[in-house]
This record gives C-alpha cells, sequence and structure tokens, in this order.
C-alpha cells in the first residue's frame, strides 16, 4: 500500500520532528487549567464546517475569558468578523458549553488509566451526548488534543485520503455513528501496521493532504 509507504518515509524526514513536538504538547495539556481546557472544547466546537486557521484565529482572539465570560452577542460578532460560517449558532454553542466549564474533572474522572481505550471512548461519548455541537470528529478532535491519542479524527482531509488508497470505498454523505466507528476501525488498523497511535497517524496523514500541521 502506497499509504503505508509514504507515512513511514515522513517519519524518516524532519517532519517526524514536527509531529512528535505537536503530540508532546497534547500530551502536556493533562497539567494545564480547566479555563484552557474549556477553551480547547469551544476551539473544537468552531472546528466543525469550518477551517482549522479560522477556529485558531477566533480562539486567539477571544482567549480564555472570552469564551468563558463574553456574552451570546459578543461571541457571534467575534466568530462572524472571523469570517466563520453559523456564527449565531456557534456562539450559542458555546454559552450552552459553559455548563461543563469543569470537562478537565469530567472527562479525567472518566478516562482514569489515560489510556484505557474504552475509557477514552465512553469520553466521547460523554461529549456527543452533553455538548450540543460536537458530533464524534469534533470530540475525538478535543479528546487528541489533550493528551487523549486513541480515537481518529475522520475529516475531509482524512477520508479523501482513505478513499484515494482504496480503505473505504467513497467517501460518506453524512458519517452515521456505525458509519463513523467502521472507518475509525479501518483506520485502527492501519495504525496497528505502523505501530503508532491513531494520534500520530492522523498528524501524519493530515500534513500529506495540507502541508502543516496544525492542532
Amino acid at each position: 500500500m502506497n499509504l503505508l509507504k509514504d507515512v513511514k518515509n515522513l517519519q524518516k524526514s524532519d517532519i517526524n520532528k514536527v509531529v512528535n513536538k505537536r503530540l508532546s504538547e497534547f500530551s502536556s495539556f493533562k497539567n494545564k487549567s480547566d479555563k484552557e481546557w474549556f477553551s480547547e472544547l469551544c476551539f473544537c466546537l468552531l472546528t466543525a464546517n469550518s477551517k482549522a486557521k479560522t477556529a485558531i484565529a477566533i480562539q486567539k482572539e477571544l482567549g480564555h475569558e472570552g469564551f468563558r465570560y463574553k456574552s451570546w452577542k459578543e461571541l457571534a460578532e467575534c466568530i462572524r468578523r472571523n469570517k466563520h460560517r453559523f456564527h449565531n449558532n456557534k456562539a450559542k454553542f458555546i454559552v450552552g458549553a459553559r455548563k461543563y466549564s469543569n470537562i478537565k474533572n469530567i472527562i479525567k474522572n472518566i478516562v482514569k488509566s489515560g489510556i484505557n481505550s474504552s475509557e477514552q471512548s465512553e469520553a466521547r461519548e460523554f461529549l456527543v451526548k452533553n455538548i450540543k455541537g460536537l458530533g464524534y470528529k469534533e470530540a475525538s478532535h478535543f479528546l487528541r488534543n489533550v493528551g487523549y491519542f486513541d480515537l481518529a479524527i475522520l475529516d475531509r482531509h482524512i477520508l479523501n485520503l482513505m478513499v484515494e488508497n482504496k480503505l473505504i470505498k467513497e467517501k460518506p454523505k453524512s458519517l452515521t455513528n456505525k458509519t463513523y466507528f467502521e472507518i475509525e476501525n479501518k483506520f485502527r488498523v492501519l495504525a496497528d501496521k505502523l505501530e503508532m497511535s491513531l494520534a500520530e497517524l492522523d498528524l501524519y496523514m493530515w500534513y500529506m493532504k495540507t502541508g502543516e500541521i496544525l492542532k
């Protein structure tokens, strides 16, 4: 499979250092404050139907305090100003998520071991069921960014690369729960073959499609 070969070649390149640095940053998030975890949750709410760069720009402008305390109107204006679609809904989701501003404690109480795969899946289920605006992709993204590496972030770049390499027949028109889990299992098989975490594989594949390694 060309994809296996391509990822292995990237591992031998300077990109390996960038990937490892980013993974280290994600791992260190476990030591960060409640407000930083909540900010990251809001960032992932903003990534749905938008580019990561747009969400990063909004996160930088609002900061930890903005996500926690600005009014719905102020949030919506900031999101609109940064050319994000659905600014009113996104602002509403952020305000609604404030109910879980202690998200760090919630997740740590679910994923007690830190590396347990079933506990990470349980944490994702909690996020999807309780935080409006988070689907499986966004919930997986959040958990990866705060240091949990055993879930797949099935965004369009990853799905397109999987189609191109015949890992899946076609890009699904909509990702139902069942479809998400089926594709995630195929992604996991690929990660196992490469002897790397799903988070590490995601960064390499994202780089292959975008030429960047963001978060």
